[in-house]
């Protein structure tokens, strides 16, 4: 098993962060009955004001090519597109268990 853990640091007021956050999270969390190979997501919106990332997710995929199938289909491009120009930076660790 893979898992695929990616953070996302927004632009925007706190309101329109926020606002992008939850969309995406909402997005994301309905991509499991999506995604055949997708086998859990698991989506955090941080709620620490000390802190200056926005958004974690962590995805469950068999095996590392199955990273790339989540990636390219069309359900995560659209729930990925939610973050538009919102999306300041972006860091991505998978890793097998």
């Amino acid at each position: 098993m893979v898992k695929h853990i990616v953070t996302f640091k927004l632009n925007g007021t706190p309101e329109e962060r926020a606002h992008i956050a939850r969309a995406f999270k909402d997005a994301l969390m309905a991509l499991p009955g999506q995604i055949d190979v997708l086998r859990s997501m698991e989506v955090g919106i941080n709620s620490n004001p000390a802190e200056t990332w926005d958004v974690v997710l962590t995805a469950v995929v068999p095996t590392m090519a199955d990273v790339e199938v989540y990636a390219k289909h069309p359900a995560h491009v659209a729930a990925a597109a939610i973050l538009g120009s919102h999306k300041e930076a972006r860091a991505c660790v998978d890793y097998e268990f």
